[in-house]
């Protein structure tokens, strides 16, 4: 918690899937442990001698990332209660938030973070909401992307956050919501 609200990234990296380095399956304490490192809000999990000398390196990644993908599957959303009283100085911080809030409590089915630096997406991804964020440059046409890889449908609504003048990390300023025709 104390890192999030520095915006400080937590790695987790304690021999997480160690039985397999030997072992081509987890033990439920390990899957157990990388479950409750991404519900707890750890924003990455790292593999070291499980995957650099291990028998089953592969497996070992193909593992982990279905527990990751499990976990974060959950409805775990907890953004009301992270920002309750909270104020934001800068517009980049605060155009993400409102998008945060608003792609949840419209039931949208992604944020579109149009940007050059990233920053914005990335300050996003730091927050417990259960929308897929997705950071795409503006030389793509955003909606008919995710249409094609079958993120959205036509008549969901998404969130799309853009800054002008392009290109200045920190520069977000705008928020449309919009539905997929």
């Amino acid at each position: 918690k104390l890192a999030r609200e520095h915006d400080k990234f937590v790695i987790t990296a304690t021999q997480m899937m160690e039985s397999m380095i030997t072992n081509p399956v987890p033990t439920r304490a390990e899957v157990s442990d990388v479950a409750n490192a991404v519900l707890d809000g750890t924003d990455a999990v790292m593999l070291s001698a499980e995957t650099a000398a291990g028998k089953f390196p592969l497996e070992t990644v193909i593992e982990m990332a279905k527990i990751c993908l499990a976990a974060e599957g959950g409805d775990y959303v907890k953004l009301d209660a992270d920002f309750t009283g909270k104020t934001f100085t800068r517009i980049d911080q605060s155009i993400a938030m409102g998008a945060l809030f608003t792609a949840h409590h419209l039931g949208a089915k992604a944020i579109v973070a149009m940007t050059d630096s990233g920053s914005t997406a990335l300050w996003m991804s730091r927050h417990l909401v259960h929308v897929p964020i997705y950071a795409l440059t503006p030389l793509m046409d955003a909606e008919r992307h995710l249409k094609a890889r079958g993120i959205v449908q036509t008549g969901d609504i998404y969130a799309i956050t853009c800054g002008e003048p392009m290109g200045a990390p920190g520069g977000t300023n705008m928020l449309k919501i919009c539905a997929v025709s």
